[in-house]
């Protein structure tokens, strides 16, 4: 499972569209550029590292509240790993843990030893068939990994069956789609990014509809966590807020959002919309995204967390 594959627009930063790709079974190209998806990953998780970081500190006072003190965590699992920048962050946070860093993705995983120093140990599943080989864990993080699996609820009772007792769940789903660019850009139609979204929004609804086993779920996380048969300790939303103007990274790590989003969703745009992507990917124009002064990049990322009682 590959939490971070291409970005979903929901809650995720618009795009991990489908971040987790091969959580459903999906077997990328055998030519697929593995550098390239890595390198996007971690400009993405660079990103939301403030966030992420902030919901680190905020699960480690959870635990000093609780009967397990965050220096009794002594085993972390990150569901969705990719090449490991939120596993890094949750070492930082937990340095008495060992930290797993779990995905399907050899080749992520490998990203995620290098970048790491060795300092995350790694795991190879294909989830959810393996979610009873990853052992217990004080908490667990699954990061928008857990929409790419057909059965949410059943999912969730998986790894709620993972945790010791006292041991936490955290799971950061939707929250806000990024947004990047102003009402109106001075291009076409004012209002792409709304229309981005909505037709964004069909694509992942297709995408569920289509995943082995999936099931109609009403997406209440804390209930579908009480449901798995732990206690709901709260639920806390991250704002990611880069304003303009922006370094270029990040124009470029835009850019690359772009163009996923002009792939998967230029069938749903009209001919106008189609015309302003393309300038906006333009990489001479004034007006192209790695050039504009007035681009920005908002999110906010939520987090669910329920305890092991």
């Amino acid at each position: 499972m590959t939490s971070h594959q291409q970005s979903d627009q929901h809650g995720h930063g618009h795009g991990h569209a489908h971040a987790h790709g091969h959580a459903h079974g999906y077997v990328p190209d055998p030519d697929f550029d593995w550098d390239a998806l890595a390198a996007h990953l971690e400009h993405e998780a660079d990103l939301r590292a403030a966030a992420v970081t902030e919901a680190t500190r905020w699960l480690s006072a959870l635990y000093g509240h609780g009967p397990e003190r965050a220096d009794g965590v002594r085993r972390v699992l990150d569901i969705g790993s990719g090449p490991g920048v939120i596993a890094g962050l949750l070492a930082d946070a937990f340095p008495a843990a060992e930290v797993v860093a779990v995905d399907q993705s050899a080749a992520l995983l490998e990203r995620a030893r290098t970048r790491s120093g060795g300092r995350l140990a790694t795991r190879q599943a294909d989830l959810p068939a393996e979610f009873d080989k990853l052992g217990e864990a004080d908490l667990i993080w699954s990061g928008n990994a857990i929409h790419h699996l057909g059965d949410q609820q059943a999912a969730l009772t998986s790894l709620a069956g993972l945790l010791r007792p006292g041991g936490l769940l955290a799971v950061a789903e939707r929250g806000l789609p990024a947004r990047y660019l102003p009402r109106d850009v001075g291009l076409g139609r004012p209002g792409l990014q709304s229309r981005l979204d909505a037709a964004h929004e069909d694509v992942f609804n297709a995408m569920r509809d289509e995943l082995p086993g999936s099931t109609e779920e009403i997406e209440d996380w804390p209930a579908m966590l009480e449901r798995a048969g732990l206690t709901p300790s709260g639920t806390r939303t991250f704002l990611i807020d880069r304003p303009a103007p922006l370094d270029r990274r990040t124009r470029e790590y835009l850019r690359t959002q772009l163009a996923r989003l002009q792939d998967r969703l230029a069938d749903s745009l009209s001919p106008e919309d189609r015309t302003t992507l393309e300038a906006l990917l333009d990489e001479d124009a004034p007006t192209g995204i790695l050039h504009r002064p007035d681009a920005f990049y908002l999110s906010a990322m939520t987090v669910h967390t329920a305890r092991k009682t």
